[in-house]
């Protein structure tokens, strides 16, 4: 196969419309700075807390729709070992962004943080911050890896250009407008990035519906035809291991900083809420095109197809079943509709990423412990820094592999066991303190560790209930990291409810009280011990931005 010139032209000029709005939307942040009453990294970060209703839906969506999204949930369905009963990650996203709204929209965007560990950083202190940070920091880069890896697979099975150039020249790319405008160029260049993934996946679908090599979809969701039903099934023995992954995509999310990034830009609570639950809406619907593109691969007869046998599935192909769908389904000009559509998704989450772990370093790490008196201008600086450090730390994993649910998994599996429980503690339980923090930490590391990790080759440990020997590795069918989060939000509980009792009851001297606890104090400088607000107090974003030598 030779490059396709008119695919490699049609990406190019998408790639220059998305860099154009991106440098446009940088004189937008530019103008904002000028108006706004907080800093320029405030601006940079959270758009000065007056980013528009409907870019912030735009935005938030497009976030978390990814390349790792739409290529992982297709070829989830297309698996004959797993189908649709085990992609339902539309379903997943719909329930996370319903939660964050429910739950954590109103307190986080009420406190006035400036990123997700500020609660963290005014209760427990700098140092534990950044224990917290690194796990954080891994997820976004792994994150990265994973979406710059479908970008790669896609553009060589329909372009025919190499994995190495289509990743460097994309990434380049999103670090490019991303450091020119910061959160401003990342919010509007989702957009045209959402509507293009919108228009290009739904074109595509009619097509591949109607490819003469393909059986009517629902002919072949409960009866094997060419393989096992693309509906799937699922065995009671897998009942665990299907509810822990299912809680893990749609909880783990939770303690994403992008998430929180695009809260804390709103210009309220209530538009904070609003955007939650308007993503919650659109995410699940951009969802359905994979859903169909994974159908209609499992109903294809691909010995009748120009790809020819075996089926992808059989040569271990089937993380790529997007862009060989669409390559070999449907016409060529269509299958370059679908490149873009993949491009567009990849980066609209990277830039994402980038400037969420920028954030996540500069105000929690640089700002809180290496440069306590860092300018607003040296801020500046270390986050174009730490935004090309994290790209190209991303694009040196994305050449490692080709699992890219696997990566996904993994990336939000650690969020999801080490962060969201401390999150929750942090943000709604008043008692929770550094002791409980520190405690609740090290025995969800240390549980998760010891389940193991198939994707790792590491045994574990524990066999909890259930345990089986698959080709040679030990792979847990019980809901072990839900298990490990929960116990780890108890002891966070349990922990600090006894230290602080032994110190207040002086069961304990006060001098042993070595991390100088202070009991049943709220996480913001803006709220008292009962979470009411405390106008005589500077607001958490104060005492965070204050840059005064």
């Amino acid at each position: 196969m030779a490059l396709n010139i008119p695919g490699v032209i049609a990406v190019a000029v998408f790639y220059l419309a998305i860099l154009a709005t991106g440098i446009w939307a940088s004189r937008k942040s530019r103008q904002e700075e000028k108006r706004s009453p907080g800093t320029k990294t405030e601006v940079t970060l959270i758009a000065g807390r007056n980013l528009n209703l409907i870019v912030g839906i735009f935005t938030m969506t497009a976030t978390w729709v990814g390349g790792a999204y739409i290529m992982g949930t297709a070829a989830a369905v297309y698996n004959p070992t797993k189908g649709l009963v085990w992609g339902l990650i539309p379903v997943q996203f719909f329930l996370n962004f319903v939660l964050a709204g429910v739950f954590f929209a109103k307190p986080m965007r009420e406190k006035e943080y400036i990123t997700m560990l500020d609660p963290f950083q005014l209760k427990y202190g700098n140092i534990f911050t950044c224990t917290l940070l690194i796990p954080a920091l891994i997820g976004d880069v792994m994150w990265v890896a994973c979406i710059m890896m479908s970008l790669g697979g896609t553009m060589s099975v329909i372009l025919d250009l190499s994995s190495f150039y289509s990743i460097c020249i994309s990434a380049t790319v999103a670090m490019i407008y991303t450091l020119l405008g910061g959160i401003f160029s990342v919010a509007y260049t989702d957009i045209i990035q959402l509507v293009f993934i919108f228009v290009s996946l739904w074109l595509c679908v009619p097509f591949l519906m109607l490819n003469p090599t393909s059986t009517d979809i629902t002919l072949t969701a409960f009866n094997g035809t060419f393989q096992a039903p693309w509906v799937g099934t699922l065995e009671p023995g897998d009942v665990g291991l299907w509810l822990d992954e299912f809680l893990v995509m749609s909880l783990g999310g939770l303690a994403y900083q992008a998430l929180h990034q695009r809260i804390l830009s709103a210009a309220s609570s209530t538009d904070a809420q609003v955007i939650c639950f308007a993503a919650a809406g659109l995410s699940s619907f951009m969802g359905i095109p994979s859903v169909l593109v994974g159908a209609v691969a499992a109903s294809t007869d691909w010995n009748m197809t120009s790809y020819g046998s075996p089926s992808p599935y059989e040569r271990g192909e089937f993380g790529k079943i997007l862009p060989i769908a669409l390559q070999h389904l449907t016409p060529n000009y269509i299958s370059i509709m679908g490149i873009g559509a993949v491009a567009a998704a990849v980066m609209s989450s990277m830039d994402s990423c980038l400037l969420s772990s920028a954030s996540l370093f500069v105000k929690n790490m640089y700002k809180a412990l290496i440069r306590k008196q860092a300018s607003d201008r040296e801020m500046q600086w270390v986050i174009k820094i730490s935004v090309v450090v994290v790209g190209l730390a991303g694009m040196g994993l994305a050449f490692l592999g080709n699992n890219v649910l696997a990566f996904w998994i993994v990336s939000t599996d650690l969020i999801y066991t080490v962060v969201l429980p401390q999150l929750i503690c942090v943000l709604f339980f008043p008692v929770s303190n550094v002791y409980g923090a520190v405690g609740g930490c090290v025995l969800g590391v240390l549980l998760r560790l010891l389940s193991g990790e198939p994707l790792f080759h590491l045994p574990p440990a524990i066999h909890f209930p259930g345990c089986r020997l698959i080709d040679g590795v030990y792979v847990q069918h019980f809901p072990c990291r839900t298990l490990a989060m929960l116990l780890s939000l108890c002891a966070i509980v349990l922990i600090s409810y006894m230290t602080s009792l032994l110190f207040e009851k002086g069961l304990l001297p006060k001098r042993w009280d070595v991390l100088q606890v202070r009991t049943h104090s709220a996480p913001s400088g803006s709220a008292d011990g009962k979470g009411n607000a405390d106008d005589s107090q500077p607001a958490a974003s104060d005492k965070l931005l204050d840059t005064k030598c």
